[in-house]
């Protein structure tokens, strides 16, 4: 029976030092301790399980945000009904705001619009900043849920970037034209949202105005239609009005680097656990990424703070639970 302080160092070791567990199955054995991976896989599974009610509160939370960042990335799932062995599943993240400050994940088998339908089926009356991925349009579309669009000039910028061998000119002068727009955010870096507001449609504004002018009267003989230079042009004007509703409101980012910072660890991790055993391994990993990595946005010691959860949850009152979130929770000594 393992105690809660080796679960949590299994569980650590995996989604958060990126180790797959044959690795850690080596280790144990330098020292003398014999624990198959197979039986570090079950425990991760029970945690898991036994955390589900602490995810679904962090859930609940992340959907009462005034705003969400958004992203997703692909992962191998083991499928023994296919010829390669391996399908492609997809882990999402949605992070909460300042008053919701949650890192929540989820697997979806495919990339289709189900999931983040499902996620976000009881999110409205607020932002969400993603991609231009079609699969949220559901949500825009609503105008009862009232949710409202915004896109990332990260996002926007790399698609400039990534025409600077075919058309170097027009590429240098857009990737120009947004860094006097991050120029601005890094001046206001500091302020308050309403400061950030008024400055924005001071300075950001008219920036803005003139970048689409210089955009619309690009010639086509410059940008034929099929060409590199010609999408990321219209990517930027397609999603113009999304791209600058961050200049109304100074809680507003003017790009989702929130999302693709939390998208990197399981970037990092997939070069190293390679793939899931299966949907439930993909749904576990969701799970166990959503408590540690909330744990890191609060800056606690991702072990202690596991460790004393999993130790505690079980015998902790339902109508108590929220005394274990990260920005509530305050390790027993």
């Amino acid at each position: 029976m393992p105690a809660a302080g080796l679960l949590a160092h299994v569980v650590i070791s995996k989604y958060v030092d990126h180790l797959p567990l044959y690795r850690l199955e080596g280790i144990f054995c330098r020292h003398d301790i014999d624990i198959k991976r197979s039986t570090m896989c079950g425990w991760a599974a029970g945690c898991a399980d036994l955390l589900q009610p602490l995810y679904n509160l962090m859930e609940k939370e992340v959907l009462q945000s005034k705003v969400i960042n958004t992203d997703d990335t692909p992962v191998r799932v083991q499928d023994k009904n296919m010829d390669k062995k391996t399908r492609t599943g997809r882990l999402w993240i949605y992070s909460g705001d300042q008053n919701h400050p949650y890192n929540v994940y989820d697997y979806t088998p495919s990339r289709s619009r189900e999931g983040p339908e499902s996620f976000l089926r009881e999110y409205q009356h607020g932002y969400l900043q993603a991609d231009a991925y079609a699969g949220y349009n559901f949500i825009f579309d609503d105008p009862a849920r009232n949710v409202i669009e915004l896109l990332c000039w990260a996002h926007a910028r790399r698609k400039f970037y990534d025409t600077r061998k075919n058309a170097p000119q027009l590429s240098h002068t857009a990737i120009a034209w947004i860094k006097l727009l991050y120029g601005v955010e890094k001046e206001i870096r500091d302020l308050s949202a309403e400061q950030k507001k008024s400055v924005r449609q001071k300075k950001s504004v008219p920036i803005l105005n003139d970048f689409k002018n210089w955009l619309d009267e690009i010639p086509f003989e410059q940008a034929l239609p099929q060409s590199p230079i010609r999408q990321a042009i219209n990517y930027a004007l397609n999603g113009w009005d999304a791209l600058c509703r961050y200049t109304q409101d100074g809680n507003l980012s003017i790009d989702n680097n929130i999302a693709e910072r939390l998208i990197r660890p399981i970037a990092i991790g997939r070069k190293n656990w390679r793939f899931f055993g299966s949907d439930n391994g993909g749904r576990t990993a969701a799970i166990l990424f959503t408590i540690t990595q909330s744990a890191k946005r609060h800056g606690h010691n991702v072990f202690t703070y596991l460790k004393d959860i999993i130790a505690r949850i079980s015998d902790h009152p339902a109508n108590c639970l929220h005394e274990l979130l990260p920005d509530k929770w305050t390790a027993r000594q």
